[in-house]
């Protein structure tokens, strides 16, 4: 359990974030310079504000980091609060293709399982279309896995639900070469203030510890360790 769950950090002493300085140092000389982001309200990175850290969804902090990087980055945010994966390719296709991104993060499709009896079978079949579309604009593609504090106790088999959809994500983003930010397994899910209001999105503080994470992914696709240093990672193709 995360012991540091209960002593009001703030984002300048979370062991689990980065400062800007050393988010800008792990993708120096990074080469993306047309972001996008679809996908539903993970992907816009809505969340409660939490003290001591900065109001701003994780998909917006990214975006600084690259511009720092790259100041002439141009930055596409498309993601709508409640789609589900068939709606964002739907309504968001389009526009994400005119954008050309050489960066695209996607949806893991936490929406497609929230009905009373979720076809797994067609949701992975719509992923896949997703995943077929973002590989044809050749970027870099990211996703995430949904984490375990994520619940909606109306269904009891909720957690089922999340493994389930979770493995689809890890399979799916390992037959495309997508980074994949494992949310489900960490200790940031043992916090007591993670989620917000609606017991469903994370807070900013985990908005920040997401960003983290993903610059992290990132320096790795550069070839990086998770300090930012060496070439002795493993590439991402």
């Amino acid at each position: 359990m995360d012991t540091t769950a209960h002593i009001g950090l703030t984002e300048e002493t979370d062991p689990y974030c980065l400062t800007a300085e050393d988010a800008v140092r792990m993708l120096s000389g990074a080469p993306w310079r047309r972001y996008a982001v679809i996908g539903d309200s993970l992907s816009a990175g809505t969340g409660d504000p939490s003290p001591g850290y900065l109001d701003q969804g994780w998909s917006d902090r990214l975006a600084g980091i690259l511009r720092r990087v790259q100041p002439d980055l141009e930055y596409l945010n498309t993601a709508e609060v409640g789609v589900t994966t068939g709606e964002t390719l739907d309504k968001q296709a389009g526009p994400m293709l005119e954008f050309a991104p050489d960066l695209l993060h996607v949806p893991c499709g936490a929406n497609d399982i929230i009905r009373r009896r979720p076809d797994f079978g067609e949701i992975e079949a719509t992923l896949r279309r997703m995943y077929d579309l973002a590989a044809g604009t050749c970027a870099t593609l990211t996703t995430f896995t949904l984490g375990r504090a994520f619940v909606v106790p109306v269904f009891p088999d909720w957690r089922d639900r999340i493994t389930t959809l979770n493995d689809m994500v890890r399979r799916l983003a390992a037959e495309y070469g997508a980074v994949v930010i494992d949310m489900w397994s960490h200790p940031v899910n043992d916090r007591d203030t993670l989620l917000s209001a609606d017991r469903i999105h994370f807070s900013t503080s985990g908005q920040a510890v997401m960003a983290a994470e993903m610059v992290k992914a990132l320096a790795g696709v550069l070839g990086r360790d998770r300090s930012g240093s060496g070439e002795d990672a493993p590439r991402h193709t």
